[in-house]
């Protein structure tokens, strides 16, 4: 048999070759085992870099759900304090409307009660009917067994509240008075991460975005704990 040195050395390169390469993926790609989940909304590019991997690279201010100042079910006040470095699931409803219906969306959604001994997951429903008082939501937050600070029921003014739907949290909401007046509003979920920036939307009639959503709050959670163990 013919000796070949150029084969042996490329045997010898591949041996060597093989665990720094494998080391690599799981330092590399090990971090990221899932595909990050989008941002919403407008953004813009910032004046500020970060580096990646040698590279300057400018940074992005994302759109993110700017500060309020809302009354739960026990009349706490509510404000993007309360939400710091929490994942926070939201729907809108109207109050008097919901309050005489047997469920209301986070009670039909199967996966919820997985999440109540979650500390880093919140629920909020905000009551987008401009004539709902504090009785009207306490109620509604009792029949739902809603407990508050882990599921507000939110109550504001009407300019706060449709600033906050239309604005930051990109869903639609209308007031129609003819032929008897009503609220027309998104049945769409929307899930914000903890720097309060939106992540997803989900159709709260659909089985199947419902199940997508418990699959994203998961993401979401990996990705909150992988940032505090990173020291980000």
């Amino acid at each position: 048999m013919k000796y070949n040195p150029i084969k042996k050395v490329l045997i010898l390169v591949t041996i060597l070759a093989v665990p720094g390469f494998l080391y690599y993926l799981l330092q590399d790609q090990g971090k990221n085992r899932y595909k990050p989940l989008p941002i919403f909304g407008p953004k813009q590019v910032a004046t500020t870099f970060h580096s990646k991997r040698g590279k300057q690279i400018p940074d992005t201010i994302y759109h993110a759900v700017a500060d309020f100042k809302l009354v739960n079910q026990v009349g706490d006040s509510i404000s993007l304090k309360d939400w710091k470095n929490k994942i926070v699931v939201l729907n809108l409803m109207d109050g008097k409307a919901d309050a005489s219906s047997t469920n209301a969306i986070f009670n039909e959604y199967k996966d919820f009660k997985a999440y109540q001994k979650n500390d880093i997951v919140r629920f909020a429903s905000i009551s987008i009917d401009p004539t709902d008082v504090l009785d009207s939501i306490k109620n509604l937050a009792a029949a739902l067994k809603a407990k508050p600070h882990k599921w507000d029921i939110l109550l504001g003014d009407s300019a706060s509240i449709f600033k906050l739907v239309r604005k930051d949290l990109l869903l639609d909401v209308v007031e129609v008075k003819q032929p008897e007046r009503k609220m027309i509003y998104s049945r769409k979920i929307v899930l914000l991460d903890s720097q309060h920036r939106i992540r997803g939307f989900y159709d709260a009639t659909q089985e199947e975005a419902l199940s997508k959503l418990d699959d994203e709050i998961k993401v979401l959670i990996a990705e909150e704990l992988r940032n505090v163990r990173d020291g980000r």
